[in-house]
């Protein structure tokens, strides 16, 4: 009798256990977008770079990580979602204590551009093992909100602890932090992570080619579309693009085939979560920014304000599962879009002597309830009855989705911005979330 409780417990718990494991790995890949930006000021001053060199500093790990997230998922269905989860992690592990022993520009940049291609490989798998771990229902609700509520504590910590430990310890802790967490993470995966079933079959070489190449040069081309060769290479990465749907219908195996946007809602939901990481980024590129330059903040404490919008995301993200207890997902996810849009719209109205109790605080709370909602139950609306052998490709899709959509709403949204009035910035922002909810009605009404 004893054996048989101990023995269900254990089976309680593995799942739980594994759930840690790889919440904990969405955690450092979130941690690491937003780290090392606040840091960039003393990683120019302490490796002397130029303004250049220390944009390819954010550019190497951006661009490759969002570029690669397609393939990453599709590899992990091919080759073993554990196998290339493992890999990614162990990839992102040594590239990231390399970036914290770079002596110059070379080896940084390089270091950056391997995290990106370590977490290109990781974020996609990490999800696509949830999704199995975890079927539809109660149980795969609960997973969500638990994606949810770590990224949004990603973003957040990855500002404070950025400010914190290059203020005190210098800008290579920024990166020696993380060396520990995820080794640690990759022997407890290793143990923890269940080996699952690859669907075997082949990746084709030049669809992966022109879709990375596309990527990267459309994600570069957004970054800074005012400069002719950015916008050569828009240009550029929107023929490559053209070049692999033209392939996709003509390859047998296509790296993101047809099928996957006729199951369930994965291409309404895709769709809106362009855009609401179009308002995400908005929002965490452009609050910071009214916070130092208009109402003169320092860093430190523009990132400890933003603690409440962190929050917010995280306790919404994890009550979102009950919320679809009571009432249906349309409704829930209807609810936090227009709430996001109220935030940003009471945002948008913050003055130019303004305070943190009287303008900032009320909105951020709203603003962050919002977007914790509808990230979970866009994630699992992307995933909904996918089957198992292409839940890496749903992972690599709405993460690259997620990426693209972030890369045009600040291009947008950095446009609209004229003589640092941050309020046309979050207005603009506003508009966006408030046609996704317009469409989430429409596209969802079953």
């Amino acid at each position: 009798m004893t054996t048989s409780l101990v023995h269900a417990a254990t089976r309680t718990a593995a799942p739980n256990r594994t759930l840690a494991v790889l919440a904990t790995a969405q955690f450092l890949v979130v941690l690491t977008t937003s780290i090392v930006n606040v840091a960039l000021p003393q990683v120019r001053a302490g490796l002397d770079l130029s303004a250049a060199a220390l944009s390819w500093v954010v550019n190497a790990y951006v661009l490759l990580f969002g570029a690669l997230l397609l393939l990453g998922g599709r590899l992990g269905d091919v080759h073993g979602l554990r196998r290339v989860f493992l890999a990614g992690l162990a990839l992102f592990t040594g590239s990231t204590l390399a970036a914290g022993l770079a002596g110059n520009a070379v080896m940084l940049i390089g270091a950056r551009a391997g995290q990106g291609i370590g977490a290109a490989l990781l974020a996609p798998t990490a999800l696509a093992l949830v999704l199995r771990l975890f079927p539809a229902g109660a149980a795969r609700g609960t997973a969500m909100g638990v994606w949810g509520a770590v990224s949004g504590a990603g973003g957040a910590a990855g500002v404070i602890l950025g400010g914190l430990l290059s203020g005190i310890l210098g800008w290579r802790a920024v990166f020696f932090v993380t060396v520990p967490v995820a080794l640690t993470l990759l022997v407890a995966a290793w143990y923890w992570v269940e080996p699952d079933q690859p669907r075997g079959g082949t990746v084709d070489a030049l669809s992966a080619l022109s879709v990375t190449a596309g990527l990267i040069a459309v994600i570069y081309g957004l970054s800074d579309w005012h400069d002719v060769t950015a916008r050569g290479s828009l240009v550029a990465g929107a023929l490559l693009l053209t070049v692999f749907m033209i392939r996709q219908q003509r390859v047998v195996d296509p790296l993101v085939p047809r099928r996957i946007f006729t199951v369930g809602r994965v291409g309404p939901a895709n769709a809106l979560m362009s855009l609401l990481d179009a308002v995400w980024i908005g929002l965490f590129f452009f609050l910071p920014l009214y916070q130092q330059r208009t109402l003169g903040y320092s860093p430190a404490v523009a990132g400890v304000t933003q603690l409440p919008l962190a929050l917010s995301i995280t306790a919404l993200s994890w009550a979102t599962p009950r919320l679809d207890r009571l009432l249906p997902r349309r409704t829930v996810l209807g609810g936090g879009l227009v709430a996001l849009t109220a935030g940003l719209a009471w945002l948008s109205r913050a003055p130019h002597d303004g305070t943190f109790l009287a303008d900032l605080l009320g909105p951020s709370l709203l603003a962050g309830a919002g977007l914790g909602v509808a990230f979970v139950e866009l994630t699992s609306l992307s995933a909904a009855g996918v089957p198992a052998g292409d839940s890496g490709l749903a992972g690599g899709l709405v993460n690259a989705t997620r990426q693209v959509g972030g890369a045009v709403g600040l291009a947008v949204l950095t446009a609209v911005v004229a003589g640092g009035d941050y309020g046309a910035a979050f207005t603009g922002a506003a508009l966006i979330a408030a046609a996704s909810a317009v469409l989430s009605l429409i596209w969802l009404r079953s």
